[in-house]
């Protein structure tokens, strides 16, 4: 017989090998501190660094990549497009598609596991923008967060059903618990939320016109959905900031919204935030002052939302100079030791570096005169502030000597135009002449962020060097008495223009729409907004319907507005479209190069090298190379020497640098424009660098493919 003392001893072992195996199929739990070996979390970790210590590709076999796997999503159509960056958790990628389908992916092979559709049951040709997904995991608990239009969705991590026990059978709706009727408002999320403990903390995409919801950052149990804390960025009575703006503005302005995500401190504590400009983009008479708090840093307590510190970068913003990006929490050295620190990058081209702890500028900034509006009713903060340093990665000011020299022909007709402008750099004040935007109205830097290597301190930033032209014109007042193509040029014209030509990709023509969307589609995106573009349920109905008849047909019948539907919101001026200042054949009216990736020195504010990112084919073809291109999503730098980006629009190509030196080491073709930013991650000791293909940025093909790359097999 076996002793008891044997039994005994099998008995703990077993208890030993069943509590092994439950750890091991437990989920992993947020990532914490400075684990960079993962990507478990939107751009790389919570600090937004986009960076990975993982070392198995580096400068001396990049060359070697080939392609690992592909996911096609078969989800792209005309016009749609994909922005995501994919988080990895243990051997699970989770993403999204083209039309917001939420996606588990074995990240070894890229074969599905499981879908979930928000819209199920309804085909749907809208476009929407979704740059990632938020993991969460606790015991034996993990969901993925998602928004879709005005839901945020708690998914079951291992088989992708809702959640029934979060919010309502899975779903919260953002809209509520903004102190307005939720029927009047857009709000959504195109931006992953971020994990602090059992809370998801969400920023939000709203109008940039009027009607607006305010961009209140708010905090939400992770297990019941239940709103934990809220943070108005249009201050309430009582509030700090409050007297920044009109005296009942809290009531009914918008925007001042963190719409491109949040990181965190983990170890303070502390969520931080970027935050927009408030609506209208444009035209503040209604809303004078210095408008805190709109294009913020927000440094807030993860806990409770409090309020630590703020730096605001432009006050009263009429050029729509949002933050576009995530705050990067960076380290640099100072006085021979070393601080922590936030490197926000701007539109304008400015990259500003604040002490994490206080908010204080760690290089020199100062305050400038800038020029006043002459346009009715607009009162501009008479200063504004200048970085002294670093120098801007983004050239300033538009002159005669940088217009392009394309051809004789370009040129000749850019500078007839650009002499009917108004082109005096930064702050230079909206106009009903017209004025140069420079860099334009996406930067500049853009929503993609950038790469900070935490070994060398060096940022790595890509950005846009492209002209717009900001025209205001007087806005068309609906009478109570009208009609459906008034109420158009009035409310939607600014965007979508007066022949409903639009300015695709961001403003996209309704020229045709009823043969795309069908009426109901229509209907719902007029009353409930969608993106950028505001609710109008508060028309009513029959207007509604008329809106919709008349996009569909052309035919305007004759509507009624009940009184006062619309009054807190009438403006003088509104917008003739967004326009890119551009030659007669399309191309940049702004001599190359047209787009940059830039690699800065925090620790000195000096850069170490600028190149051109990307290039036209068709111009290429021709013999004009290296001009650089418009570029969406960011870069991945790795501790071994390389740095990863696609982004460019006009060429579809993902590329490799050496990271010292800026030196092209391997690119390949994509099949649409990688406007993502690339994750990358180890399985089975192999490490893979993932890209979404979604494309359609400026009239490229849209795409939908996820594609992994990797070393051949030895």
């Amino acid at each position: 017989m076996r002793s008891r003392a044997f039994y005994g001893l099998f008995s703990v072992l077993l208890a030993l090998i069943i509590m092994v195996a439950a750890f091991a199929r437990q989920p992993a739990r947020q990532p914490q501190g400075e684990a960079y070996g993962g990507w478990s979390v939107y751009n790389g970790g919570p600090e937004g660094l986009h960076y990975s210590t993982l070392d198995q590709i580096t400068p001396a076999n990049v060359a070697r990549l080939k392609l690992a796997w592909r996911y096609d999503s078969g989800d792209e159509f005309k016009g749609s497009e994909m922005e995501c960056n994919p988080i990895v958790v243990g051997r699970t990628l989770y993403a999204t598609t083209p039309k917001l389908r939420v996606i588990e992916l074995d990240a070894a092979t890229g074969k599905l596991r499981w879908s979930f559709n928000p819209f199920a049951g309804r085909e749907i040709h809208a476009k929407f923008r979704n740059r990632g997904v938020t993991y969460w995991g606790s015991g034996g608990e993990a969901r993925i967060f998602v928004a879709a239009r005005q839901k945020l969705y708690a998914l079951d991590a291992k088989t992708g059903k809702p959640i029934s026990s979060f919010g309502d059978g899975g779903t919260i709706d953002l809209r509520d618990g903004l102190g307005r009727d939720p029927e009047t408002l857009s709000v959504s999320s195109t931006s992953p939320g971020i994990v602090y403990k059992d809370l998801i903390i969400m920023g939000s995409i709203v109008s940039e016109d009027l009607p607006a919801a305010p961009g209140d950052i708010r905090a939400y149990d992770a297990r019941t959905g239940k709103m934990r804390w809220i943070f108005h960025t249009i201050p309430h009575p009582g509030e700090f900031g409050y007297n920044t703006w009109p005296k009942d503005a809290w009531k009914y302005m918008g925007g001042a919204n963190d719409w491109s995500g949040l990181t965190l401190d983990e170890k303070r504590g502390l969520v931080f935030a970027a935050t927009g400009s408030a609506a209208f983009d444009f035209y503040g008479a209604n809303r004078l002052g210095d408008n805190l708090f709109a294009n913020c840093v927000l440094a807030l307590d993860a806990a409770t939302g409090r309020l630590v510190w703020y730096f605001q970068g432009v006050k009263h913003d009429v050029w729509d100079r949002d933050f576009p990006a995530p705050p990067a929490l960076v380290t640099v050295e100072r006085n021979g030791g070393t601080v922590d620190a936030v490197a926000q990058t701007t539109k304008s081209g400015y990259v500003f570096v604040l002490d994490r702890a206080t908010g204080k500028p760690l290089f020199p900034i100062e305050y400038r005169k800038v020029p006043a509006s002459d346009v009715d009713g607009e009162k501009l903060a008479p200063e504004q502030l200048f970085p002294i340093q670093p120098a801007p990665f983004a050239r300033q000011q538009l002159t005669e000597d940088i217009l392009t020299q394309r051809t004789p022909a370009a040129h000749q007709a850019v500078l007839e135009q650009f002499r009917k402008l108004r082109s005096g750099g930064q702050f230079t004040p909206p106009s009903l002449q017209g004025t140069v935007v420079f860099p334009g109205l996406d930067g500049g830097a853009e929503w993609g962020g950038p790469a900070f290597d935490p070994a060398t301190h060096m940022l790595y930033i890509n950005s846009n060097e492209m002209a717009w032209v900001l025209r205001l014109v007087p806005r068309p007042r609906a009478e109570r008495k009208t009609t459906a193509r008034e109420l158009y040029l009035e409310h939607c014209a600014s965007c979508h223009r007066q022949d409903l030509k639009g300015t695709p990709p961001e403003f996209p023509s309704l020229v045709d729409i009823g043969t795309t969307t069908s009426t109901p589609e229509i209907l719902h995106a007029i009353a409930h907004g969608r993106g950028r573009m505001p609710a109008f349920a508060s028309l009513g109905v029959d207007v509604i319907q008329a809106l919709a008849q008349y996009l569909v047909t052309g035919k305007s019948r004759p509507v009624t507005l009940e009184p006062g539907a619309l009054s807190l919101i009438e403006l003088k001026y509104g917008i003739d479209g967004y326009n890119k200042f551009l030659d007669p054949d399309g191309y940049p009216a702004v001599a190359p190069p047209w787009g940059t990736l830039n690699a800065l020195n925090l620790d000195t504010g000096k850069y170490a090298w600028q190149i051109p990112l990307g290039e036209y084919s068709a111009l290429a073809a021709k013999g004009l190379t290296n001009t650089g291109s418009e570029n969406y999503g960011g870069p991945l730098v790795t501790s071994d020497g390389l740095l990863f980006i696609a982004a460019t629009v006009h060429d579809s190509k993902f590329r490799a640098y050496d990271k010292a030196t800026g030196k092209l080491l391997w690119e390949t073709a994509l099949p649409a424009s990688g406007t993502a930013t690339p994750a990358t991650y180890e399985i089975g000791g192999k490490q893979y660098i993932v890209i979404g293909a979604g494309g359609e940025k400026w009239g490229e093909p849209s795409g939908g493919s996820y594609l992994a790359f990797a070393l051949p097999d030895k």
